[in-house]
């Protein structure tokens, strides 16, 4: 959950436990304030000169209350940040990928906030384009469901939380099944192209037997996706789970190994960041033929888009700048209501962090890596380049989780529960004599 509650200008801490912030698939590691609105307006510029298709990302906090003046204040500056951003961009710039995150708003918000979209940008027909709307269960109906097709919407994700936040009674066994898979009919009714729902693991109440029976009961539903994260670092839905009591380091890694082995002897494959499809899901299919992508909402089926997020604590990457809103919903609104863009902090990649991520995407996305072919194309050697990297890769091949040599990086059958870790020794600084890792690769699961 977003941070609605902190006043004007009081800073939020980030914790940054790993690369990727919970709220995304960025690294924002690297954020800081000497990027702002107008660095993400020249750049908004630049995508409309070349063209670029677009992927948008609209995010709803919890916590608003549509009892108060909140909620209205908030769709109003909602509006105007989209009209700001849209007058830089052109409507020939085709919208592949939407994501409605947070929290569904109630149907008249929903319609207008859909209706403005529509009159700026340059949505697809046809199903051409991916469109998902995060849902939660216990607010969710078959009549929601009907309604969010209509507006477009072809993916749906649903949440489901394993603590009833209201009397924090444990819910994680899905004794009744029933609501979820009312909703999971919706979804088939209403020809939505994928199905996906949320698995978290980590929390005190969770034991490993616990764990194994709401996955089987969420197994035997046949969603099209499963999400698999650590409530150590939560999406964004589930964040107020964050901070309490978590399990045993023990039980937690034996909780993620049951996921893997259960899910994949169902017949769902990993593609990584805890994702799970089926194997004729759109991105299996995209992974088989090689034009599987990733970027700020994850793994896609199309091209290179960029990225812009409208909403609080939105982040937005085009190109090779990234822009996050502010946090604050008080500092969102004010900025907002002065006819200026919310943008907080953010990061201009230079050369070798393009490189860089072109590396790790490749390879989580292809599960290999041609060597050869990188290195004609940059003028480099690849094992001077990533010294740090390629030990690490070393130690790794003895492991027997990758097959290395010097035409390619393969990642092996043993490896694919570890794809994110072995993309990870990529992410070192370069210094003035090469370069330097952030951090050693470590078998999290030799203990058991």
């Amino acid at each position: 959950m977003l941070d609605v509650l902190h006043a004007r200008h009081e800073q939020v801490v980030q914790h940054d436990q790993g690369v990727l912030d919970p709220n995304s698939y960025v690294d924002v590691r690297k954020f800081h304030g000497g990027v702002g609105s107008l660095d993400v307006l020249r750049a908004l510029r630049s995508s409309r000169q070349h063209q670029r298709p677009l992927s948008l990302n609209v995010q709803v906090p919890t916590g608003l209350c549509a009892a108060d003046a909140s909620m209205d204040e908030y769709f109003q500056c909602l509006t105007r940040e989209i009209d700001l951003v849209g007058c830089h961009l052109s409507t020939q710039q085709r919208v592949e990928q939407f994501h409605l995150g947070g929290t569904t708003p109630e149907p008249m918000y929903l319609q207008k906030l859909m209706t403005h979209l529509r009159r700026r940008f340059n949505f697809l027909t046809h199903e051409s384009g991916d469109y998902c709307v995060d849902v939660v269960l216990q607010q969710t109906s078959w009549a929601t469901m009907g309604m969010l097709r209509d507006q477009g919407f072809n993916h749906v994700s649903i949440g489901v939380p394993d603590i009833d936040s209201g009397s924090g009674q444990s819910v994680a066994s899905l004794q009744s099944p029933a609501p979820i898979h009312s909703l999971i009919d919706a979804a088939r009714t209403f020809d939505y192209r994928s199905v996906s729902v949320d698995l978290g693991y980590g929390h005190a109440w969770q034991t490993p037997d616990s764990f194994t029976l709401k996955l089987t009961t969420l197994i035997e539903l046949e969603p099209d996706r499963l999400r698999v994260f650590d409530y150590a670092q939560p999406p964004q839905r589930y964040a107020q789970f964050a901070q309490r009591q978590a399990c045993s380091e023990h039980d937690k890694a034996l909780m993620r190994r049951i996921c893997f082995e259960q899910l994949l002897a169902a017949g769902y494959q990993h593609i990584g960041l805890g994702q799970f499809v089926r194997p004729d899901d759109d991105l299996a299919i995209a992974q088989e033929r090689g034009r599987l992508r990733r970027n700020c909402q994850g793994f896609t089926r199309h091209g290179y888009c960029d990225h812009v997020g409208f909403g609080l604590g939105a982040i937005s990457q085009l190109d090779a700048v990234y822009g996050q809103n502010t946090e604050v919903l008080g500092d969102y609104l004010e900025q907002l209501q002065r006819g200026q863009l919310a943008t907080s902090r953010g990061w201009r990649g230079q050369d070798s962090d393009q490189l860089r991520q072109r590396v790790m995407e490749r390879l989580a996305c292809d599960l290999e890596l041609d060597i050869l072919a990188l290195e004609r194309r940059y003028g480099l050697n690849f094992q001077d380049y990533f010294p740090v990297a390629w030990r690490q890769l070393e130690a790794m091949s003895r492991a027997g989780l990758v097959e290395l040599n010097e035409r390619f990086i393969s990642i092996l059958p043993a490896g694919r529960a570890q794809v994110d870790s072995i993309c990870q020794v990529f992410e070192q600084q370069v210094n003035g004599t090469g370069l330097t890792s952030n951090h050693e690769w470590v078998d999290h699961d030799a203990s058991l």
